[in-house]
């Protein structure tokens, strides 16, 4: 027996021994992909400093990985079905980890882009290849407590991720945020290559390229759009990707319809289970992806807590996601998908609805419950989704399922950022162009046009804006009244101008969560409309004819 191992599932007595410690290599893969970008935003600071990084430079480092890992994520599940599912899981760890080496080492902002795109193509290979092996791996009766397991490693990235960039940056530069992914990635090849059960699907002749590329035109224009159009303005790009992305899906539906295989089936959509829990995986990553926008930008900003401490005050999120998932194991058998769902999407909505009283004087203390319900809901919601999305696809397209659920997840996301991340700003820019009108107003000191137009762009130059407001008052004053009489002036200055900020901030805080917990809240309401009852789950599907792509699986 050589060192990898050879030996399909379905070619062994019983199931797979070693089948656990093959969750964890899967659970690993995911961690690296998803930690990528929540580290990131940790580390944003940091590169602004080192490579002279302009706002739209910074939206493109972010989201250059976002574009093509959304976009190829359902070609790429088509062909590791096809030929190799744990192939496609090993090359795109090693995609993945030898661009991080390269976003390590350049010195400009093109260069970072490129490598963390390279990343986003690696990630494309490596999310669906997670849940097309894990599916493949573990018998029907244990997938739904592995998907869990799954669901709350994704959800331990999301808090794990700020606080190892933080660690990381306590001692190193953002260089190493990068460098991190390296070793875990290797671990990642070995554990796959030495644990995990090789798999492809059995029967697929042709891959249905003309409807992959179609869906890479129309997937990465949308989040093209989403990107641009909120951040940037809607010019001629943004326009022109909304109609490139309009035009690609049509083109999309009507060729996959027309096709003998297509890459996905778009007919699944019409059934009310896979409808919905793929608008509730959207839905729910558009609210926590919005919220942890702004989250940890108020943690940091506004509470002042280091990248360090702000990992570390997101983990109770973290903890209450594996609550929420081993919640799932007692309700869905009890009371059903539908409603175990429902339920764990209201509790979110609450969540974020109780972000809304957030205010100037909130300390973290104000924030704990919130993550700690926003945890459990997430647990509660995304593990029987994932699981009733896989369940509506063939054992043939486990990899195009996987990219199903993932790419909701992606733009999802992405909608959450623009969406929410535009209600922020433009609310933070108004309450602080509110606050400068009504200091003037009453008399005090009036913030430079200029300064205040800077300080209107974010909280973090917000707080530049101050400290420079500070330095010149204290620089003007001192003349006439001594360093001392004019540090102290500068220092008033510039504390009005903090509070001002973080009054403001915090106040679009609280807005934008009013917007997202409405959002969350009228979601939740539809795909409790679509998803079916008990009864209609329970219902033994009808006898598929011999070779057909359908198969049911909702006991979830």
């Amino acid at each position: 027996m050589g060192l990898a191992m050879s030996t399909p599932v379905d070619e062994m007595d019983g199931p797979y021994k070693r089948r656990w410690a093959a969750l964890g290599v899967l659970c690993i893969s995911l961690l690296i992909i998803v930690m990528a970008n929540t580290s990131l935003t940790v580390a944003a600071p940091d590169m602004v400093k080192d490579l002279g990084l302009g706002s739209s430079d910074l939206q493109w480092v972010i989201d250059g990985y976002t574009v093509p890992y959304a976009a190829l994520m359902l070609i790429l599940g088509a062909v590791g079905d096809k030929y190799s599912r744990r192939g496609a899981l090993v090359l795109g760890l090693f995609v993945f980890g030898a661009a991080s080496v390269a976003g390590s080492l350049v010195d400009s902002s093109g260069g970072v882009i490129a490598a963390r795109a390279v990343m986003g193509v690696g990630a494309a290979m490596i999310m669906p290849a997670t849940l097309s092996l894990l599916a493949a791996t573990f018998p029907r009766e244990e997938r739904a407590k592995a998907i869990t397991i799954w669901t709350a490693t994704a959800g331990l990235a999301i808090a794990v991720g700020p606080l190892v960039a933080g660690a990381l940056l306590e001692d190193h530069g953002w260089a190493s945020t990068f460098l991190i992914n390296v070793p875990i990635a290797a671990l990642g090849i070995i554990g796959a290559l030495a644990l995990v059960p090789p798999s492809k699907a059995t029967g697929v002749d042709k891959i249905d390229y003309v409807g992959g590329l179609l869906s890479v035109v129309w997937v990465g224009s949308l989040i093209y759009m989403i990107i641009e159009g909120p951040h940037f303005g809607w010019g001629a790009k943004a326009v022109a990707a909304a109609v490139i992305a309009g035009v690609g899906l049509v083109l999309f539906v009507l060729w996959e319809l027309r096709h003998p295989r297509p890459v996905l089936d778009v007919r699944r959509f019409t059934r009310r289970a896979f409808a919905g829990s793929t608008m509730a995986v959207a839905l729910f990553f558009l609210a926590v992806f919005g919220a942890f926008y702004y989250l940890t930008q108020h943690l940091q900003f506004v509470l002042g807590y280091s990248p360090l401490d702000t990992g570390v005050r997101m983990l109770p999120l973290a903890g209450a996601v594996f609550v929420g998932g081993a919640l799932t194991a007692v309700l869905t058998p009890k009371v059903g998908m539908k409603a175990t769902v429902a339920f764990g999407m209201t509790v979110g909505t609450v969540a974020i609805a109780l972000l809304a009283r957030v205010d100037e004087t909130s300390t973290y203390d104000d924030f704990v419950l919130p993550l700690i319900i926003l945890g459990l809901a997430i647990g509660l919601s995304l593990s029987p989704c994932t699981n009733a999305i896989m369940g509506s696809f063939p054992e043939d397209q486990l990899g195009v399922g996987g990219a199903v659920n993932s790419t909701s997840i992606e733009m999802g996301g992405s909608l959450g950022i623009a969406i929410l991340g535009t209600v922020l700003a433009k609310t933070y820019s108004s309450n602080l162009g509110d606050a400068a009108a009504e200091a003037a107003a009453a008399g005090g000191p009036k913030l430079p046009e200029k300064a205040l137009s800077v300080a209107q762009d974010s909280v973090g130059a917000g707080l530049a804006v101050a400290k420079e407001v500070g330095k010149q008052v204290a620089a003007g004053a001192a003349p006439k009244v001594g360093p001392e009489k004019a540090a102290a002036l500068g220092a008033q200055q510039a504390q009005a101008v903090v509070e001002a900020v973080h009054k403001s901030f915090a106040d679009a805080v609280a807005h934008t969560s009013v917007i997202g917990a409405v959002v969350l809240g009228v979601g939740t309401v539809l795909v409790a409309f679509l998803l079916p009852g008990r009864k209609a789950q329970a219902a033994p599907p009808a006898p598929a004819e011999a070779g057909s792509e359908e198969r049911v699986d909702e006991k979830v």
